[in-house]
C-alpha cells in the first residue's frame, strides 16, 4: 500500500483505511503472542512528538499506525511537547529515532530548538563526538531545505518516508 500511495494509485484515506486494518490485524497477532507467552519482537524504538506550541497531531498519528504496523516499537508523546521532555524520554529510553512534527509556521522555533538539545545533550552522543540520535522532521510546513537547516537527519514527507528512514536508521 505504501508503494501504491507513493506511486499515486492510492490516497490518503485508502492509506489510512489499509493502516487501521493492518492495526486490528497486529493487535489479534499481539494477543496470541502474550497469550502464548512469546516475546514480539520490535524493529527499534521511536520517539514521536508534535513539537511545543503545536496541536495538530493527525499527521503524527498515521507515522505512529505505520510504524507500529512495521514494527516498530512507538513511544508517542503527543503534542505540544516541550523540547526537554523529548530529549529527557531520548535518553531514558536510549533512543536512536525521533520523529517530530509541526504543522504551523509558528512552531517551526519549537522544532529547531528540539533538535539542538538533542545534539547537544552529551548522554546522547557517541564517543567520536556525534548523536546518538537520528532526528526525523515532518508537516505541512516542513520543506527539504528546512530540514537540512536545521539539522535533522531526514526530511519526510509523508508517513511512507518515515518508515523508510526507520528502516535506514535501524537497517532493516
Amino acid at each position: 500500500m505504501g508503494a501504491d500511495f507513493e506511486a499515486g494509485k492510492i490516497f490518503l484515506p485508502q492509506l489510512i483505511q489499509s493502516a487501521n486494518a493492518a492495526q486490528e490485524c497486529f493487535a489479534v497477532i499481539k494477543e496470541e503472542i502474550a497469550r502464548t507467552g512469546s516475546d514480539s519482537v520490535s524493529k527499534g524504538k521511536v520517539i514521536l512528538a508534535t513539537v511545543k506550541g503545536d496541536i495538530h497531531d493527525i499527521g503524527k498519528n498515521i507515522v505512529k499506525v505505520l510504524l507500529d504496523n512495521y514494527g516498530y516499537t512507538v513511544i508517542d508523546l503527543g503534542r505540544d511537547v516541550d523540547p526537554k521532555v523529548i530529549v529527557e524520554t531520548a535518553m531514558k529510553e536510549d533512543i536512536e529515532a525521533v520523529g517530530l512534527s509541526a504543522l504551523m509556521t509558528t512552531t517551526l522555533s519549537s522544532m529547531e530548538e528540539t533538535i539542538a538539545l538533542l545534539r547537544k545533550e552529551p548522554a546522547l552522543q557517541n564517543e567520536d563526538g556525534t548523536s546518538k540520535v537520528n532526528v526525523m522532521v515532518g508537516g505541512a510546513v516542513v520543506t527539504p531545505d528546512y530540514a537540512e537547516r536545521i539539522g535533522a537527519d531526514f526530511y519526510c514527507r509523508d508517513a511512507k518516508a518515515t518508515v523508510d528512514a526507520c528502516k535506514s536508521v535501524f537497517k532493516n
